[in-house]
């Protein structure tokens, strides 16, 4: 009996299958892998938008235009650029983004991922949606302007408006956000220091009698005010209160703002800058490249905007080389700024303009505020 053979002798069957068996397995896998990364996900994604310099021109119905027009005034040169800054959604209800796509923007700094009832409310169509955010960028441009006027000293006609309504506070369920505040117990007031000491006045036990403005229509409502959480208790009716410039009102100063396409209320102090930097001699950025975003009312407060981390990115890659960013955004802020991008955070159009003074003169920039975190 030979103890070699040149003949290989037959594998049991299991063995032979193996491999084949094992690309099979494989590709089947990967088909499967495939076919899940198409499916739609419950998410849509942020990333930059475009950016718009609100000291240039922007095409209009195939023209270029001033997106900044002041035609009834003297206007004077500006340099450098002060860009707002946009975010692009991917995804909607109708057309929602594969998991393959949520995957690769999860690993993109300059994307985020967001749920898309965040985004798309249940119940609200894309539609609708737009409708708001149109809505928001009109009432954006002209708080920019009044927050502008109003910063040149120009005297404009406002009115007292519920900001926001506290949960459980006595104007809870009575007031909305939007109402025009006109009297409180028959007296009218140029400040909210007037109007709070007017509901200081009236006490905790007796009904204040508030008329208001909603929608158009007149309306008198009777609220009893309750001691306020503050460290020194105060009656209060549980409100945030702004400034809106009043109905039909005419500016002195007439201001067009020429955009396409673009919607919210995050550009408001963008644009006021670059409203002031027209109607005032030289430049307020000292010809650098600046970017910001921000709310703005009348008085010039700077709120908090969605989507700042994907606008850090998008000023960066515009050539923006300093920032302005919310104070109230800091957070999102911190850990998220691309390299060669210095930001700085205002709580105000004066901040912002003490900001883009010392950028222009290189002077005390070391001094303003920086986000940090919290």
């Amino acid at each position: 009996m030979s103890l070699f053979t040149d003949t290989t002798p037959d594998l049991p069957p299991r063995q032979q299958r193996g491999p084949r068996v094992g690309w099979t397995m494989l590709a089947v896998a990967l088909v499967g892998v495939a076919i899940v990364g198409f499916v739609p996900a419950p998410y849509v994604i942020e990333k930059p938008g475009p950016v718009f310099d609100t000291l240039s021109d922007v095409v209009i119905d195939g023209e270029s235009v001033p997106l900044i027009d002041i035609p009834t005034a003297t206007t004077y040169p500006t340099e450098g650029t002060l860009d707002m800054l946009t975010v692009t959604v991917t995804g909607n209800r109708e057309t929602r983004p594969g998991w393959l796509e949520i995957a690769a923007s999860w690993l993109d700094p300059s994307k985020a991922v967001i749920p898309l009832d965040d985004v798309y409310p249940e119940g609200v169509t894309v539609e609708q949606s737009k409708e708001q955010s149109a809505a928001d960028m009109t009432n954006s441009q002209t708080l920019s302007v009044a927050a502008a006027l109003t910063e040149l000293g120009y005297d404009l006609e406002t009115a007292l408006t519920v900001a926001s309504v506290q949960p459980g506070s006595a104007a809870d369920g009575v007031l909305e956000a939007g109402d025009v505040i006109e009297t409180v117990n028959g007296k009218s007031f140029a400040n909210v220091t007037e109007l709070q000491a007017t509901i200081a006045e009236n006490g905790t036990t007796e009904p204040a009698e508030v008329t208001i403005l909603r929608a158009g229509v007149q309306q008198t409502l009777d609220i009893v005010p309750q001691l306020s959480t503050a460290d020194t208790p105060v009656p209060a009716l549980g409100i945030a209160v702004g400034l809106a410039v009043a109905d039909d009102f005419v500016f002195p100063v007439d201001v067009k703002i020429q955009l396409e396409n673009v919607g919210g209320p995050s550009a408001g102090m963008m644009l006021a800058l670059g409203i002031i930097d027209k109607l005032t001699p030289g430049s307020l950025n000292g010809g650098e490249n600046v970017a910001g975003t921000g709310t703005i009312t009348v008085d010039g407060a700077v709120g908090p905007i969605g989507g700042i981390r994907q606008k850090l990115y998008g000023a960066e890659r515009a050539g923006a080389d300093f920032f302005l960013a919310p104070q109230s955004n800091c957070d999102d802020v911190v850990g998220h700024i691309p390299d060669g991008l210095t930001v700085y955070a205002v709580s105000t159009l004066e901040e912002a303009l003490t900001a883009l003074a010392a950028i222009d003169t290189n002077e005390g920039r070391d001094a303003l505020p920086v986000c940090s975190a919290s």
